[in-house]
């Protein structure tokens, strides 16, 4: 017996064949009512396709992470009208985890230049990232419409860091900070400097200074940039800055990208902090240490892929995005491989249904470097292009190892609003299907802040970063910027939920913004050096 669904497809062939006697498209949607034909969760069983004996050749959809795969597509007015749980059950571990095998695949370009795998921005394997979402999702050129968009960002390598004392002993967890000048060995006095940096006033009462010395300074206050800064105009050689809270680990901060203001400076936890005031006082402010920064500052053009279907209403923009790029020491599969994958398979599965309102997929590159794409493309839109997207989803690492269901604590009287209703869409999702949640504050570690900046709605949810997952006390991903963020430190249990979470969000406000705060009059951009602890992955304070 032919199921209804191959007379349906056969008819529509018939229909194709005779084109001269196709009545115009609204009367083919009233004779065939697409949605009466498919299946409950919105797929089509199709039979007697001369197609290939090839298994890699299905219609299923679920063979798409691969760029040579055979989708069968249907006409836009014949695909059913995008549902929530349709959408989620297309999302299969599978598909997620041959897509991050071969992003760690693209990572190895880098291998050779950096010696490990890197997906950087400015890396070969930063590069063949883009053109692998771009391959992929050019294969639905019926459906997206995709735009690059290039623009200048800020690159800096560490390749090494040392503080060693006179007597040959290293300091332990010295860490060159993000985007420092780098400065050849050296043996230098190290000078403790009242307060906290942040003003030139405070490095005054150690005038003059001489030369070879080394600031050391305590973290706290203002950006890690203008206590280097300072510490240049003052006439220091290179700096230390010292944690002021207790972690057994370094600290990761950047300088910011004003690269010609600062001086070589490098991150200690506050423990060895505490140990070179201690051999200060000891020496009678004598202390000498061997200093060395290996590293070095460039600017480089790089690229935001923007994705965006061609249907859907062009007054009503859904958006959501994720960072392509990783930190220069590891692979980035978690952060945000995890993420990019995300985005990617709900894109691809998406154009199996019909939208009303416009999707726009944003792929972002330099978030590492200071959320360096997404602001330039937030800062980009022109008014009426704002007006016209009514919210902005980030998704930034969906698959920590040891994770937490994690959804930002936003709210419609401090965040613009609506980004209180993009939060409860995430707790309603988990607490429905019995997840455990968590609630983690805007503090700037991610691509959601240039879009609140120009008054964009925003919310997201993420696994965990370097911090504890409160449940069991212990890191929420032991591989955060690390060399072992590899396939093998993705969770899948956590990478399938989120996923499918974000499917649900896509096909949520795809579908119907109705009950969606409308949009309110932009409010003044923030400054976000005082607005937020972070700059992307990097601490700012």
């Amino acid at each position: 017996m032919v199921s209804s669904n191959a007379l349906l497809l056969l008819a529509t062939m018939g229909l194709a064949a005779n084109a001269a006697a196709v009545p115009p498209q609204p009367q083919l949607q009233q004779a065939f009512e697409i949605e009466d034909y498919v299946n409950e969760d919105g797929s089509f069983t199709i039979i007697d396709l001369p197609m290939s004996n090839n298994e890699d050749h299905k219609c299923s959809g679920h063979d798409s992470y691969y760029q040579d795969s055979f989708r069968f597509h249907w006409p836009y007015f014949l695909k059913p009208t995008v549902k929530s749980e349709s959408l989620q059950s297309k999302i299969t571990l599978d598909s997620l985890n041959k897509s991050a095998n071969a992003l760690y695949d693209i990572a190895k370009k880098s291998k050779k230049e950096y010696g490990h795998p890197t997906r950087v921005i400015g890396s070969k394997g930063h590069s063949a990232t883009l053109k692998w979402i771009k391959k992929r999702l050019s294969k639905l050129s019926y459906y997206y419409d995709i735009s690059e968009q290039d623009f200048d960002a800020v690159y800096g390598r560490v390749k090494s860091a040392t503080i060693t004392f006179e007597d040959g002993l290293p300091l332990p967890d010295v860490k060159g900070m993000s985007l420092t000048p780098g400065v050849e060995p050296f043996l230098g006095h190290v000078i403790e400097i009242p307060n906290l940096g942040c003003d030139l006033e405070d490095f005054l009462p150690l005038a003059p200074i001489k030369k070879n010395s080394i600031a050391l300074i305590e973290r706290g206050k203002c950006p890690f940039g203008e206590k280097s800064k300072n510490a240049k105009l003052a006439g220091f050689k290179s700096a230390i800055i010292y944690n002021n809270e207790k972690h057994p680990k370094s600290f990761s901060g950047t300088l910011g990208d004003n690269i010609n203001s600062t001086i070589a400076t490098v991150a200690v936890p506050l423990e060895q902090g505490e140990e070179l005031k201690a051999a200060i006082l000891a020496s009678k402010n004598k202390l000498y240490v061997n200093y060395a920064v290996d590293a070095y500052v460039e600017s480089i053009t790089t690229t935001n892929l923007i994705v965006e279907t061609k249907k859907g209403d062009e007054n009503n923009v859904v958006s959501l995005g994720a960072h392509t790029d990783g930190v220069e020491t590891g692979p980035g599969i978690n952060d945000d491989g995890s993420g990019t994958i995300s985005l990617l398979t709900v894109a691809e599965e998406l154009a199996g249904y019909k939208i009303n309102n416009k999707v726009r997929f944003m792929f972002v590159a330099a978030e590492e470097e200071g959320l360096l794409g997404s602001t330039h493309y937030a800062n980009s839109l022109s008014p009426e292009a704002n007006n016209k997207t009514r919210l902005m989803m980030d998704y930034d690492m969906m698959a920590s190892p040891n994770f937490q269901f994690q959804v930002y604590d936003a709210n419609n009287i401090d965040n613009p609003k609506g980004s209180e209703e993009i939060k409860n869409l995430y707790i309603d999702y988990y607490v429905s299907h019995g997840y455990n949640y968590s609630l983690i504050p805007f503090d700037g570690r991610s691509d959601y802040v240039g879009f609140l900046d120009v008054g964009i709605p925003a919310g997201g949810i993420a696994a965990g970063a370097e911090g504890i997952n409160t449940d069991n006390g212990k890191v929420l991903d032991k591989c955060y910027h690390e060399l072992c963020d590899d396939v093998s430190n993705l969770n899948f249990d956590a990478f399938l939920v989120n996923t499918q979470l974000i499917a649900h969000s896509v096909a949520t406000y795809a579908r119907d913004l109705s009950d969606f705060p409308l949009r309110e009059a932009q409010a003044e951009p923030k400054t976000v050096a005082n607005e937020y602890k972070y700059r992307g992955s990097q601490l700012i304070l």
